[in-house]
């Protein structure tokens, strides 16, 4: 059914030029139209204007009364597909204990790996389904989803398939990643090189052209073993994106650049040098506050990174053990707190530039006829309030693929 929304502050995040992440000032264009309506059908955005819609609306009448309509959120980090908790290791880390101390002590990463291998797939697709669900709740429309929790073959294949199966069971927008270089297996002495000569191929046959990831860290994937992997991976045609300076600088972030990666994600431990090299690359920094919130209070030097020229999305990592959030509204408070964005540039970050990181940037991230219908309208009529509340009901109404899939209070009408 046709849908319109009217009476918006519409933030469309469009822009002329080229499809490519914003930086520098262009994040701060959120392309206001003070009033305005969007037309929906099929799924796609087929009317953006100011003022009115020109004659009767087919279909179904959302009237915002003002309140601010903008992109559903992209949020392109997440290891949102696991089994089991970690409860024990987060009263542990209460207690003083370190998460690379977790790690090395068989916690950590290997306590998932532990209980994904044990899931059925079914299990881990229904378990998947109910975080999509209250992340599309909270204004996701798209969302990145990494393997790594699996660690051979077998495992990290049943992690991809249940991510590919959950993108026939909701409208979001699901992209999977391959993390199989997320830890070191210490029950197998040929991990590293199994990942590299097993794993990657056998991934690589089902699921064509998929991005490769690793965790690059003391403790985890070496820079020379990630190198490895990422030469095989990219003679595969498969685009690069890498785990790096969470807690050490080890060079990856410039090897990265250098191998044309799409990302480098974290970025809390990233040199001065490195950053200036960054900056001047086309590689996006993606960076996940809520790890310095729930870990240790580390945050990656965002400000200087946008001053700096460089492209920067922000995601919420949601993952079991060091960013147990599925909020973008939350990652967008946090970025203007502890990364010092202006609201203006955490939503361009959460937005349109993350989008970039997907490739998706034709499809969502702005509102542009000819797009996706990914939407959500906010309980303000000032995007500020975004940045400035926070722990929230989220918004109004989130629509995604042109669906209302979540609805509070709002004014509406069927003609």
């Amino acid at each position: 059914m046709p849908l319109t929304i009217t009476n918006a502050r519409i933030l469309t995040l469009a822009q002329p030029g080229p499809a490519e992440a914003r930086r520098r000032a262009a994040m701060r264009d959120l392309g206001v139209i003070e009033r305005g309506h969007v037309r929906i059908d099929e799924g796609e955005i087929v009317a953006v204007g100011a003022g009115d819609p020109q004659g009767a609306s087919e279909g179904e009448v959302i009237d915002a009364g003002g309140s601010v309509l903008m992109p559903a959120f992209v949020d392109c980090h997440t290891h949102c597909c696991w089994a089991g908790d970690r409860f024990d290791e987060f009263e542990m880390s209460l207690a003083g204990a370190s998460y690379l101390k977790i790690l090395k002590s068989g916690g950590g990463i290997m306590s998932t790996v532990r209980s994904v291998r044990a899931a059925g797939e079914e299990d881990l697709l229904n378990l998947l389904l109910r975080r999509l669900a209250a992340m599309a709740a909270l204004g996701t429309g798209t969302v990145e989803i990494k393997s790594g929790y699996g660690l051979n073959p077998e495992a990290e294949l049943k992690m991809l398939r249940t991510i590919h199966a959950a993108t026939r069971q909701t409208t979001q927008t699901v992209v999977g990643t391959f993390l199989g270089a997320h830890a070191i297996d210490p029950d197998n002495p040929n991990y590293i090189e199994q990942t590299i000569n097993e794993t990657l191929p056998a991934v690589a046959a089902e699921f064509p052209d998929i991005t490769v990831d690793a965790f690059c860290e003391q403790g985890a994937w070496s820079l020379e073993d990630t190198r490895r992997l990422f030469e095989n991976a990219r003679d595969m045609g498969c685009p690069l994106r890498v785990h790096t300076d969470q807690f050490n600088s080890l060079g990856m972030t410039r090897l990265a650049v250098e191998m044309g990666a799409v990302s480098v994600d974290h970025l809390e431990a990233i040199t001065p040098k490195d950053l200036e090299h960054l900056a001047r690359s086309k590689t996006i920094g993606v960076i996940l506050p809520a790890a310095g919130f729930h870990l240790d209070g580390r945050y990656a030097p965002a400000r200087s990174l946008i001053d700096a020229g460089g492209a920067v999305a922000i995601a919420t990592n949601y993952n079991p053990g060091s960013a147990p959030t599925p909020s973008m509204p939350f990652i967008v408070a946090l970025a203007c707190r502890k990364l010092r964005l202006s609201p203006a540039e955490a939503i361009t970050a959460a937005t349109y530039n993350a989008a970039c990181v997907l490739g998706l940037q034709y499809s969502v991230g702005s509102i542009e006829v000819g797009k996706r219908a990914d939407l959500q309208l906010l309980d303000s009529s000032d995007e500020r309030e975004l940045a400035f509340e926070f722990a929230t009901p989220g918004p109004l109404v989130v629509i995604v693929n042109g669906e209302v899939v979540h609805m509070r209070a709002v004014g509406r009408e069927e003609n």
